[in-house]
């Protein structure tokens, strides 16, 4: 039997996989190497299955829990990173906090309506659950072309040809796989799911709507009257002047900004 490089891999995974889920039904705990590959293996199974890239990074993120890993292996744990093969090709699915979506075995659901993130408690051996704010807006592509919005895109920004509510998505990007990216296809209506942008909520480049504190006094008006003024669309509100003026002036700010014209 002649197998590709990938295909080796694929069975090294899978093989590694049987061992943890062996293991697991004698109710041993994992390590870092079978977390990994089980994950990973349920992952590459689901895009097999015919699973959407997001219902395959749900389950992922669904299948093991605290309660499963030996300790310290939730804290060990990076990223898990799998190239899956899906009806549409091959595609990198990253599985964030693979161990922080609590213990769901063989119910992980497909799809996700929001998320909950288990957060260890000291002197207890269960996490409590704080719920992400998340939001969803329709988005439809005006243009003649598709458009891709990658992971970390500040979506307030994206490409002035795309319709939506802009102001419901300020500070907020899609609730996707770091690394991963949406496309809208010419004259697509999308629901997307969006994640408020963490940390210290600085955003500067992009479509330069912002370029400073998120949360800073008159941040977000700001960013709002530009947008609308120089035509962005935003399904939120009409037009404003003449349609042709301003499709002139979207043409003159993609010139001048070509990485919001992906």
């Amino acid at each position: 039997m002649q197998l590709t490089p990938s295909e080796r891999d694929r069975i090294l995974l899978f093989t590694v996989a049987e061992l943890a889920r062996a293991r697991r039904a004698r109710g041993l705990l994992l390590n870092v190497p079978e977390a990994t590959a089980l994950i990973a293996d349920a992952v590459a199974e689901a895009a097999r299955d015919g699973r959407r890239h997001e219902e395959a990074l749900a389950i992922g993120r669904s299948l093991l829990g605290p309660e499963d890993v030996l300790p310290g292996v939730a804290d060990i744990l990076g990223d898990v990173k799998v190239e899956a093969l899906f009806d549409d090709g091959t595609r990198l699915v990253v599985v964030p906090d693979p161990i922080g979506g609590g213990h769901l075995g063989s119910l992980a659901p497909g799809a996700m309506e929001a998320r909950d993130v288990a957060v260890a408690t000291a002197g207890s051996d269960s996490g409590r659950h704080i719920r992400v704010d998340l939001n969803e807006v329709d988005v439809t592509n005006t243009a003649a072309v598709p458009i891709t919005v990658t992971s970390h895109f500040h979506f307030l920004e994206v490409n002035p040809r795309l319709s939506f509510d802009r102001e419901a998505t300020y500070g907020r990007h899609l609730d996707v796989a770091a690394g991963s990216t949406v496309t809208f296809g010419p004259g697509e209506t999308r629901r997307v799911r969006l994640a408020p942008i963490r940390g210290e909520r600085v955003v500067i480049g992009f479509a330069g709507l912002v370029d400073g504190p998120l949360d800073a006094p008159g941040a977000r008006e700001r960013a709002l009257e530009f947008l609308r003024a120089t035509g962005f669309l935003d399904s939120a509100v009409q037009p404003q002047g003449d349609p042709e003026a301003s499709a002139a002036r979207v043409r003159a700010y993609l010139a001048d900004h070509p990485e919001v014209s992906r």
